[in-house]
């Protein structure tokens, strides 16, 4: 098994020292840098071996003072003498190690490398992890200044507060990202909004197009910027299910922040309560109808228009633009008796002149003749305790369900960001939903939903011990989801999947018998390919991580309290 970027850095920074005192010839730790490390990092997933070089190098002849590992673009260099590429740079002490954009010691000219970082730096979104200042610091010995100064931007990691995988995964992700900017920039492919991440502007020209993955990255650093902390794949992951369906349950333990979230993901988009685009509807417990959202006919005959119809009118009014409803502390009444209405309208959408349209919302008034504006997305925020009441599966079905229980209270990182992320004022075709049935899916992307079908008939089969098995809606809402990542080269397949089945199909699942202990076993099993341990679950090995993870902490439930269900209370 191949050892992970955490492994790999480690690993050097706790040998090398010691390794020094050694001869250098045909020494371990000389051919793991050569070869092993190299190797790890081409099979990471995210890697196109047919366009990058890795290499490791701790010296020649002689142990060097900076051992590093560089990753070229095989049309920009072919080494680490000219060009420029990205580097885990080595301190001399071994204290800290640093992932950087560097250029060729040996062939570039001091002119160069200044003009180089100027290009750079302006390429660096404000509240990115990546540095642009000159604080790199790697030793005393003329080799080691040199490849400081040959820096042009880093992220630094000290061995003894080392991120985890996740981190540094995502850290090697951006700057692979922003190396091939400047590539493009170089090669004069790279489009003008990128050298102004921070410039307000309506991504309406096609001159302006902004791709899925810097959009994200976008919302992810201004998120970051207000000083809370989510990480990309959560706000990926976000993103991904509206635009599944307008409609998004965020579930969790109260204090992680789901509220926030939904408001400066909106934000970001230039999406506001100052503008309409963004509003706040707090839910009472005492709701029972759809009148306490949409309105109801008083006593004289007129309408009343609830605080939901209000925002619908607004988003019928201006089409081009997303409006966002933030339904807070969603299941304090039942969901069924408030908001059966809209779902049903919800799954009435259909194609009508090229645009996406929607049955009645007031059927049996004549005088309002209102529709579910496509450009509408709603997000219900939950807590699960004794003051809430728990969802039917119609409300699952038609939503997926996004848990956030992570709470890291001595992680400060994030709060030390920059100067504040200006938001964008994004039009709706950047959000709004492109398939509605499994044809136009499976005509663009056949082969991903052969793919997800094989694996959710696998999973219908362990479901069926209690009657829990999917049906034809979740099979399509999760090919959905799997095209528009695959679409925006957002996640890997497994990795996208396994978010689709963490939120629409193991929220459905809740009982207190033995053939509950089953079925989740049985997905244990598809979820790792291994029979479940009790005693030592392996999670990391397994192909569906995330919800492997829950099916162990609901088997775990189950052992303990005699009943089991996705929710935590």
């Amino acid at each position: 098994m191949s050892d992970k970027i955490i492994d790999c850095l480690q690993k050097v920074m706790n040998e090398y020292i010691a390794a020094k005192r050694e001869n250098f010839g045909s020494h371990a730790l000389g051919n793991y840098v050569r070869k092993e490390i190299p190797k790890n990092f081409k099979g990471l997933s995210f890697f196109d071996e047919s366009n990058y070089t890795i290499t490791g190098s701790v010296g020649q002849g002689n142990w060097a003072f900076v051992p590093w590992i560089a990753i070229m673009n095989n049309k920009v260099t072919s080494s680490t003498q000219r060009g420029y590429y990205i580097g885990y740079l080595f301190s001399e002490d071994m204290k800290s190690v640093y992932l950087t954009i560097a250029q060729g010691v040996t062939e570039s000219s001091k002119e160069e490398m200044i003009k180089t970082k100027e290009d750079i730096h302006r390429l660096i979104h404000p509240t990115s992890r990546i540095q642009k200042d000159d604080q790199i610091y790697l030793g005393t010995s003329s080799k080691a200044k040199k490849y400081a100064f040959s820096t042009a931007a880093y992220i630094r990691y000290g061995k003894e507060n080392m991120p985890d995988e996740e981190q540094l995964e995502a850290d090697l992700k951006e700057m692979l990202h922003l190396y091939e900017k400047y590539i493009n920039i170089k090669n004069n492919k790279h489009i003008e909004y990128a050298l102004q991440p921070q410039t307000k502007m309506v991504i309406e020209d096609k001159k302006m197009y902004m791709p899925d993955s810097d959009l994200v990255t976008h919302i992810h650093h201004y998120i970051i910027s207000k000083g809370f902390y989510y990480t990309r794949a959560e706000v990926v992951n976000f993103y991904l299910s509206l635009r599944t369906k307008p409609f998004v349950i965020l579930s969790g333990i109260s204090g992680t922040g789901k509220t926030k979230m939904l408001q400066w993901f909106a934000e970001s988009l230039g999406a506001t309560e100052g503008n309409g685009q963004f509003a706040l509807i707090p839910v009472r417990p005492d709701w029972n109808d759809g009148s306490d959202l949409l309105g109801y006919t008083d006593i004289k005959g007129d309408f009343i228009e609830g605080p939901l119809t209000k925002v619908i009118r607004k988003a019928l009014d201006h089409p081009d633009f997303p409006y966002f409803v933030l339904l807070d502390e969603m299941n304090l009444a039942r969901v069924e008796y408030y908001f059966s209405d809209i779902l049903s309208v919800m799954e009435s959408r259909r194609w009508e002149g090229g645009k996406i349209i929607s049955s009645q919302l007031f059927p049996r008034n004549e005088y309002i003749r209102l529709t579910l504006p496509n450009n509408l997305y709603i997000i219900g925020t939950v807590n699960m305790d004794e003051t809430t009441h728990p969802f039917s599966k119609k409300v699952l079905d038609r939503a997926n369900t996004i848990e956030f229980n992570r709470v890291q209270l001595d992680y400060f990182d994030f709060l030390e960001a920059g100067d504040p992320v200006e938001s964008l004022t994004i039009t709706q075709d950047r959000l709004q939903s492109k398939y509605l049935y499994l044809k136009e899916v499976f005509q663009e992307h056949r082969e991903m939903v052969e793919k997800a079908t094989e694996v959710l008939v696998e999973i219908n089969k362990a479901l069926q011990l209690t009657n829990a098995q999917v049906g034809y809606r979740v099979r399509d809402e999760i090919c959905f989801y799997l095209a528009y990542n695959e679409e925006g080269h957002l996640m890997e397949f497994e990795e996208a999947l396994d978010h689709c089945i963490l939120q629409k199909i193991l929220p459905r699942i809740a009982g207190s018998d033995s053939r509950v202990d089953r079925m989740l076993r049985s997905l244990y099993t598809i979820f790792t390919n291994r029979q479940y341990d009790e005693q030592s679950p392996d999670i990391e090995n397994a192909k569906y991580p995330r919800s492997a993870e829950k099916v162990v902490e609901m088997l775990r439930r189950l052992e303990e309290d005699g009943f089991t269900s996705f929710w935590v209370s």
